[in-house]
């Protein structure tokens, strides 16, 4: 197993481009744990509060999937932490994982959407998209913390959600959606990655939900990105059928499933 990711890898994440466009993107930058054979398995972590990333094939054999269960339980760094993976082997290490007395559940449900051609809403909301700039650090820090406060995922301080808003204004690529009255409602941004540009932090605020202010934002957002020349994709949680609902009204179209364990 090499530390190292190159061509053969970057080939590999191809064939599941929209799944693991996390692990691509993770993969150009600095890992805690980087492991790969270049032909079978990737495994990855980036640094706490993430989770680590394992890719395998669709239809991976057993032996493959206990290679995949070695290498992540050989670490003992890695023990209590959360795991992105495939459903068959998911389920190869809950299993498994009994078989050595631990026990491992699925945490998250996840499916990744593209969406070739927005469609625009049926229901408007008041109000208008605004690109987010240097003046709004603060705001954008309390809405990326109540995100991450809300859904309980990769909690971290608040110092450090500021650092994650700042860095937002130098992409340009992050924005809320204002009320008729100018009151910000909702906040989406996009990352870039070769032809694919990945939404995230897609948040409204509880006061102003049921106005169809996320799926005008998105939806506006998505446009932009499709006419920059870039492909939209995004991740949402598949135990929330009306929001997965809401997306396919505009256009995205399901493309993988993977799952978080832990």
């Amino acid at each position: 197993m090499d530390n190292f990711a190159d061509e053969r890898d970057f080939a590999l994440l191809e064939k599941d481009k929209y799944t693991f466009f996390v692990l691509r993107r993770i993969l150009d930058g600095g890992c805690e744990l980087l492991l790969t054979d270049h032909e079978t398995l990737i495994l990855c972590f980036s640094c706490d509060p993430f989770p680590v990333w394992i890719w395998t094939e669709d239809g991976a054999p057993q032996a493959e999937m206990e290679q995949a269960y070695k290498a992540a339980m050989s670490r003992p760094f890695l023990s209590g932490k959360q795991f992105n993976m495939k459903y068959d082997l998911a389920n190869y290490f809950i299993k498994r994982a009994a078989e050595d007395g631990k026990t491992f559940s699925i945490r998250k449900n996840m499916f990744a959407y593209d969406c070739p051609n927005p469609i625009k809403p049926t229901q408007t909301a008041d109000g208008s998209l605004f690109r987010c700039g240097a003046d709004d650090v603060e705001t954008l820090t309390d809405l990326i913390e109540d995100f991450h406060a809300e859904l309980k995922l990769d909690t971290q301080s608040r110092e450090r959600y500021r650092a994650d808003a700042e860095q937002s204004f130098a992409t340009g690529n992050t924005f809320f959606w204002k009320d008729g009255l100018g009151e910000v409602a909702a906040c989406c941004r996009f990352t870039v990655r070769d032809d694919t540009a990945s939404l995230s932090l897609v948040y409204t605020r509880p006061a102003f939900r049921r106005k169809h202010y996320a799926q005008n934002m998105v939806y506006e957002v998505t446009k932009l990105v499709k006419e920059t020349g870039y492909i939209p994709m995004l991740y949402t949680d598949a135990d929330y059928p009306a929001s997965n609902a809401c997306y396919e009204k505009i256009g995205y179209i399901l493309r993988g499933k993977l799952c978080t364990i832990g």
